[in-house]
């Protein structure tokens, strides 16, 4: 599921949009395994696995809890975002 280009789709949304249009696919998909592209990381915070990608290449995976506490790229790009 690809929703979150910068400047469009989901980026484009206030939060509590955005809050509804994740909940909408995540009742509906269910015990399915998805893949969700995203650049705002709160879209991606309840995965119960984030894989970080940077220069086409893998750089971390791990749960929100996991990638935090490693203080690599995620933790980074969670720096960024909020501020």
């Amino acid at each position: 599921m690809g929703t979150d280009r910068p400047g469009t789709g989901a980026s484009a949304l206030d939060t509590r949009s955005e809050v509804l249009v994740q909940q909408a696919p995540a009742r509906l998909l269910d015990g399915r395994t998805t893949f969700v592209v995203a650049h705002r990381l709160s879209t991606v915070q309840g995965a119960d696995r984030i894989v970080v990608m940077g220069d086409g290449r893998i750089e971390e995976i791990g749960t929100y809890e996991e990638l935090l506490r490693k203080g690599g790229a995620y933790t980074a790009l969670h720096r960024g975002q909020l501020t």
